[in-house]
């Protein structure tokens, strides 16, 4: 038997059911702002750190911090109330964690935001290490993160081994750049249009089917 490969999980949108959330949090940054933002102007960016997510979209770069501020009030006002796991993503995890599979999470929220969402659906002691936006100079899609991951996970070596698995055209760039196999993930944001684009590796219809996918993927390597 081939050993456990090593697994790099996106947060939002591939183990928590925040999108609805985070598109609430957006619009209440704009609401009376200048410049109208849309949903699917909103999910293009999901993937990529906030603040550059806001930069791409105000008027004027002095807008940004005040964006910033009051989309983080909102979020903190209302996070546990409107933050959940997919369903069975909890138990998946700690099966495949029982496993042997070192397991990473890879996101462009900050660390404390991350923590706090790991923390609430009773994840963090199932996750080895976390890779946030603010744990290396360079964010999805640069393969920065991904690389900083396995480093900390001791899985250098096994690189073309791990498996990304993500929601956004961001995580399968970042996934693929990186050396990983890139498994797009259509429970998320994105349409499956949007994450062909990128390239990945494999889909995946639904979060319980990982490991028969797992599965197929060591028969063909």
């Amino acid at each position: 038997m081939p050993p456990p490969r090593p697994l790099l999980f996106d947060l939002d949108g591939t183990l928590v059911d925040t999108v609805p959330f985070i598109l609430t949090c957006a619009r209440h940054a704009f609401e009376g702002y200048g410049r109208p933002v849309t949903d699917a102007e909103w999910i293009t960016g999901i993937g990529t750190p906030l603040r550059t997510q806001l930069a791409s979209l105000a008027l004027h770069p002095d807008d940004v911090e005040p964006l910033l501020a009051r989309y983080r009030t909102f979020w903190l006002e209302n996070h546990d109330r409107l933050t959940h796991p997919f369903p069975g993503a909890v138990e998946l995890v700690h099966s495949l964690a029982e496993r042997g599979h070192p397991i990473a999470i890879v996101t462009s929220k900050t660390i404390a935001g991350a923590q706090r969402t790991l923390e609430h659906v009773g994840l963090p002691e199932l996750v080895e290490t976390l890779i946030a936006a603010d744990s290396c100079p360079r964010s999805k899609p640069d393969p920065m993160p991904v690389h900083v991951a396995l480093e900390r996970l001791g899985c250098t070596s096994s690189t073309a081994r791990s498996v990304m698995i993500g929601d956004s055209p961001h995580d399968v760039a970042a996934g693929k750049a990186a050396g990983t196999i890139a498994v797009a993930a259509l429970w998320g944001a994105c349409t499956r249009d949007a994450l062909a684009a990128a390239n990945p590796d494999h889909f995946l219809g639904e979060i319980g089917e990982l490991p028969v996918l797992l599965r197929v993927i060591d028969a063909a390597n």
